[in-house]
């Protein structure tokens, strides 16, 4: 496939020869200037590859730069592929969804209803918790509980048997907290409800009926196509080949583990975008179902980590100074993915990354494609103002935990401290983190070393209060209450 390249639903596949192109209503995309960008904006900030895809109008634009791995220095390509990370709740939510529209799941029931065995360490939250909570992250169930149960096609029924002891972070409907095991109990109710295994459902029920040809769930099955390699390294250098290609098990799909081309996710999008149908005019989703998907379900605290500003069923939902917006980011071993749609204006980027300054990247070329083709201006850059407000630090300060994390929070000089521990079953994780905090509000503060997920500079850390009274600390959309 051309290294540059465009699709019109009518004609195909078609060489942009001529480095531009013309959507159906008529404006143009220099498709010279944005590779001339991305190529700039790569180098600038360490990428090694890149693969942007574009949807404007009928066409779905192609771009690609960089190398999928610095070692080898393999060319990447539009047809490359990238591991999604956490966009693949995507997929799991568009599958259920299906579920619930054909009458085979009911969203406000209970889990244990169609899952019997679903257990978590808190007995009364095992009766309530719904599938409407684990697709919007207020199931109050965690996200870092990383087991690997096997090869098997038993491998997440092995994983929600597991995760039965695994505490909660908040109480069920409380608030958000972003939770990957709940997308793991999502994509075991798939297996139940269809009689397949998830990858075996998300083949059948998904990937086919749009076409998605370049998009897979298992490490073997990318070696048919040009895969890229995740890189690690400091922030303002170039990045080294990570030790691994992929360190999730199999029963991290459902939350983490698709791989495809930013075409296809492009195109997954596109479904969403018009209906629910596929280009060929099969129905995926019923329109009111792809509407649900889209309607908010919870407002969120921390605004910056992800760039919400609420959740639907499934998707992240953006506000960009009154136009609505939905998306999803994902992140794996050096690689993160970024997907961000704009209905009014028929818009949907995807951006797939294999190291460096991946964040930056994305922010800074975004900033440029939404604002010119949707009209849209992205919020700046997550940062404390040259002079900070005044904030009462102390009643901030104390002890907060979640499942495999402690958080100390502490004035020192009048200024905020803050620890970040792994402790029980992630205590081998990393070491401690330990950051100022420098305020950005009363509630909000900056901390600096973030990682090339967030920002370079500064980390977002968010106060918040439960609807009992409790103090919250939020950190990567992770909701930890205060203990002490």
């Amino acid at each position: 496939m051309p290294k540059n390249v465009s699709w019109d639903e009518q004609g195909g596949w078609e060489a942009t020869g001529n480095w531009g192109s013309r959507d159906s209503e008529g404006r143009g995309l220099d498709l010279a200037h944005w590779q001339a960008r991305l190529d700039e904006l790569r180098a600038a900030h360490h990428v090694p590859g890149a693969s942007l895809a574009v949807l404007v109008g009928r066409n779905i634009h192609e771009l690609a730069s960089g190398v999928l791995h610095r070692g080898t220095g393999v060319e990447a390509t539009t047809d490359s592929v990238f591991q999604l990370g956490s966009i693949a709740k995507i997929y799991t939510a568009t599958l259920v969804m299906q579920l619930a529209e054909a009458g085979r799941l009911d969203l406000d029931a209970p889990v244990v209803d169609v899952l019997p065995e679903f257990a978590v360490a808190d007995a009364e939250a095992t009766r309530t918790i719904t599938t409407r909570q684990l697709l919007s992250h207020t199931s109050g169930m965690t996200c870092d509980f990383t087991h690997d149960t096997g090869r098997g096609d038993d491998c997440l029924a092995k994983y929600v048997e597991a995760a039965k002891g695994v505490a909660l972070d908040c109480p069920p409907g409380t608030a958000v907290s972003y939770s990957s095991v709940g997308y793991n109990v999502l994509g075991r109710i798939v297996e139940v409800l269809t009689g397949q295994t998830w990858d075996e459902a998300l083949k059948d029920r998904l990937l086919t009926p749009l076409g998605l040809d370049s998009t897979m769930t298992l490490p073997e099955e990318a070696l048919r196509f040009r895969a890229a390699m995740g890189h690690l390294g400091e922030p303002g250098q170039d990045p080294d080949p990570a030790p691994a290609w992929d360190l999730m098990p199999r029963s991290a799909g459902p939350y983490g583990r698709v791989i495809a081309s930013a075409g296809d996710v492009v195109r997954l999008a596109r479904m969403h975008l018009e209906g629910g149908t596929a280009p060929d005019g099969t129905r995926v989703l019923a329109a009111g179902t792809v509407a649900a998907m889209q309607r908010r379900e919870v407002d969120v605290p921390d605004k910056w980590t992800v760039s919400a500003d609420g959740w639907g069923l499934g998707w992240s939902l953006y506000d960009w100074s009154g136009v609505p917006g939905f998306g999803h980011d994902g992140a794996s071993i050096g690689q993160y993915g970024y997907l961000r749609v704009v209905p009014e204006a028929g818009v949907a980027i995807v951006l797939l990354t294999n190291g460096g300054g991946a964040r930056l990247l994305y922010a800074a070329l975004f900033r440029e494609l939404l604002g010119e083709l949707a009209g849209v201006r992205m919020p700046d850059a997550f940062a404390p103002a040259e002079q900070p407000p005044a904030v009462d630090f102390a009643p901030l300060a104390g002890t907060y935990r979640r499942e495999g994390v402690v958080i100390t929070v502490s004035e020192r000089d009048g200024a905020g401290h803050l620890v970040y521990e792994f402790v029980d079953g992630m205590k081998d994780f990393s070491p401690p983190l330990e950051m100022d905090l420098v305020p950005v509000s009363e509630t909000v503060f900056a901390g600096s070393g973030a990682g090339p997920s967030f920002s370079e500079d500064w980390m977002p850390v968010v106060f918040s209060t439960l609807p009992d009274g409790t103090g919250c600390c939020y950190i990567g959309m992770r909701a930890a209450p205060k203990i002490g």
